[in-house]
C-alpha cells in the first residue's frame, strides 16, 4: 500500500498547483461577492446526507488528487459524507463537477470539540477515487513549513457559507479580501487575546468582512511571489458576537504549522 501513496503524491505534486486555468477577479473589493466561476478550482463543498439529501456543511481544499483538507470541527463520526469537486453553484447541475464518496477521515488527535481555542482545527479526507485535475478541478498548493505571512497581506476567503450572520448561505462561491492580522496585532487584549495560539492565522477584522457558518473548512488563498496561490488557512471560528465583528477577525489553522502532520497521515492512508 505504502509505494502506492507515495506513488500518488508525487504524481499529485507533479501536476502543479495553486495555477487556476480560469483567473479569478482580486480586485480589493471589501464585501463578499460572487467569484468568477470555477477560478477557485480546488475549493470543494462538503456534504453529509440528512433525510435523503445532500446538504452542504463546510468548505475544504483538494490538495491531491485524492486528498481534502478541511477543519476537524466540521466531522462528526455520526454522519456520511462526500466531496463535491468543481462545484460553483450549488442548486445547478454544472458540466466538470462530481461528488465522490469518502474512504478515510483522518481528524488531528490533538483536536478538542470543547476547547476550539486549543488549535489543532484540521481533517484531511481521503477520497474514494482519484480526481482528474481539469479547467473546473486543481490541487491546491500547501505554503512551505513555517511560511508566516506579514501583516495586512491580502488573501481571500472563499466559501458558500452564510452570506450575513444568521443568513442563508449562499448558492454560488463567494469571495472576499481579507487580508491578514499578524500574531502580534492579533493577540491584543482587544482582539482576541494573548491566548491566540501561534498555530492560527487572523484575517479580517474590519467589521464588515469575515467568514461566517458554512465557510468553515474552507481555504485562505494568498498568492506568492511567483504568481501562485497557496492556501495558508483553514477556516477555523469567528466570534460569538457575529460573523463580521471589528477586531474579532475569523481564525484560520495556520496550514504551514501542519505540513509534517499532513504528511504523515497522507503516507500512512
Amino acid at each position: 500500500m505504502l509505494p502506492f501513496v507515495l506513488a500518488s503524491v508525487l504524481i499529485a505534486s507533479a501536476l502543479g498547483c495553486g495555477v487556476p486555468p480560469i483567473e479569478p477577479i482580486t480586485t480589493r473589493v471589501v464585501n463578499g461577492v460572487d467569484a468568477r466561476p470555477h477560478s477557485w478550482p480546488w475549493q470543494i463543498s462538503l456534504q453529509y446526507l440528512r433525510d435523503g439529501e445532500w446538504r452542504h456543511t463546510c468548505g475544504g481544499s483538494l490538495i491531491a488528487t485524492n486528498w481534502v483538507m478541511t477543519a476537524a470541527h466540521c466531522i462528526n463520526t455520526q454522519n456520511t459524507y462526500r466531496v463535491y469537486v468543481g462545484k460553483y453553484n450549488l442548486v445547478e447541475e454544472e458540466a466538470g463537477s462530481k461528488a465522490i464518496s469518502t474512504e478515510t477521515i483522518v481528524v488531528h488527535e490533538k483536536w478538542n470539540p470543547i476547547f476550539v481555542a486549543f488549535g489543532n482545527d484540521i481533517a484531511l479526507i481521503k477520497l474514494s477515487e482519484h480526481v482528474t485535475p481539469s479547467e473546473t478541478v486543481q490541487l491546491a498548493c500547501i505554503p512551505a513549513a513555517g511560511s508566516i505571512l506579514p501583516n495586512d497581506y491580502p488573501c481571500y476567503i472563499t466559501g458558500w457559507g452564510r452570506i450575513f450572520t444568521g443568513g442563508p448561505i449562499a448558492d454560488k462561491l463567494q469571495q472576499a479580501l481579507m487580508p491578514v492580522v499578524d500574531h502580534a496585532t492579533c493577540t491584543k487584549f482587544d482582539w482576541w487575546g494573548p491566548a491566540l495560539r501561534d498555530t492560527m492565522v487572523c484575517a479580517g477584522g474590519d467589521g464588515i468582512v469575515g467568514g461566517c457558518n458554512g465557510d468553515s473548512g474552507g481555504p485562505l488563498n494568498c498568492k506568492n511571489s511567483e504568481g501562485v496561490w497557496e492556501v495558508h488557512g483553514i477556516a477555523s471560528f469567528v466570534s460569538g458576537l457575529g460573523c463580521n465583528y471589528e477586531k474579532k477577525p475569523t481564525v484560520f489553522t495556520r496550514v504551514s504549522a501542519f505540513n509534517d502532520w499532513i504528511d504523515q497521515v497522507m503516507l500512512k492512508n
